[in-house]
């Protein structure tokens, strides 16, 4: 069994700080150093400064490419020919499909036919075969395992690995760098979770080199697995499998790898609404000039509408991704910034 494939079946244990470190001496010169950026109209309307982390920015337009290019990178010999497969609404689907591109592997992605058409195109052009599913009546999982069996691929899950776990703890090191220049030693650090690669690589980062900084998941109202989770000490699920615009933020449980490192390090989790996430769209590009879509501008959603809920003269907000449809853009500047 390899060790993507272990990982899926929660017998791979988490990454550890060193592979944070390994991870980004291999995206040294491949991925962004994206910038933190910071607004004064922003500072007053959440009543905090709010320094927002543009992984939107990164390449394919969020965070996502930097673990697929750590786990690619990784494979070796025969799998490097046989390529590899990977499931996901878009993000994870566009990081691994040019990942590949770009080190000339094959990739399957499976894909759910709700997916934006934006996400969908876009993992097309990378050269990727892209497989839809119906999300209501289909498990994507139990598809990429049939791919990855018949072929011989190896599985990239999107969050359940530690090479993604550690490609994307990268941006934690980043926002450690950021924030201590900006002067910004104690805040909490909201981060969109699905399955929780992202936050739990972020907390790994942020434990050995800016301690001061907490990471608080946010997810959409209904899909607050997390939030729920990390209250119980336990994974919990989410009944509903759709009805979100926030369509990169609806896993349907925490990952197992991703939840042993969050539940001693995250604060408790916050959610938002759709209307919500469209306004903190249209702030974003007013104020910032940068495009979001709704599951990446969940966190600084958290950041202008639960005030309340939040601790500190400052909060770092990770803006995940930009992969957006045209209409939905539109319905988010229509919402007024």
């Amino acid at each position: 069994m390899s060790p993507a494939s272990k990982a899926a079946a929660g017998e791979a244990a988490p990454p550890n700080f060193g592979d944070l470190l390994a991870a980004a001496g291999r995206l040294t010169g491949v991925a962004r150093r994206t910038p933190l950026l910071e607004d004064p109209f922003l500072n007053e309307q959440a009543g905090r400064r709010v320094l927002v982390k543009a992984e939107c920015l990164q390449k394919t337009g969020s965070f996502k490419f930097r673990g697929a290019w750590n786990r690619l990178s990784a494979l070796q010999g025969e799998a490097r020919i046989r390529g590899v497969v990977a499931f996901s609404s878009g993000n994870h689907a566009q990081g691994v499909a040019y990942a590949a591109h770009l080190q000339e592997m094959p990739a399957v992605i499976v894909m759910p036919k709700d997916a934006p058409a934006a996400k969908i195109g876009a993992t097309r052009r990378y050269g990727a075969e892209v497989v839809l599913y119906d999300r209501l009546t289909e498990d994507r999982a139990a598809i990429a395992r049939r791919f990855a069996e018949e072929r011989g691929m190896t599985l990239v899950p999107p969050f359940e690995d530690p090479f993604i776990i550690a490609g994307q703890g990268t941006v934690g090191l980043e926002i450690a760098e950021q924030a201590h220049e900006a002067g910004a030693t104690q805040a909490e650090v909201l981060v969109n979770a699905s399955g929780g690669g992202l936050a739990s690589g972020i907390a790994l980062a942020l434990a050995e080199r800016a301690p001061g900084l907490t990471v608080r998941t946010v997810e959409p109202a209904g899909f607050d697995d997390w939030a729920r989770s990390l209250e119980a000490g336990a994974i919990r699920t989410n009944h509903a499998v759709g009805g979100s615009i926030q369509d990169a933020l609806m896993s349907p449980s925490p990952g197992l790898l991703p939840f042993a490192i969050g539940r001693r390090a995250f604060g408790p989790g916050l959610a938002v609404g759709d209307e919500e996430a469209l306004r903190a769209m249209a702030v974003a590009f007013a104020r910032l000039k940068i495009v979001l879509e709704p599951g990446g501008a969940a966190s600084l959603a958290a950041a202008l509408f639960r005030r309340e809920a939040l601790q500190g003269e400052a909060v770092v907000v990770v803006a995940s991704g930009g992969n957006v449809d045209p209409a939905l853009f539109a319905r988010a500047l229509a919402s007024g910034a």
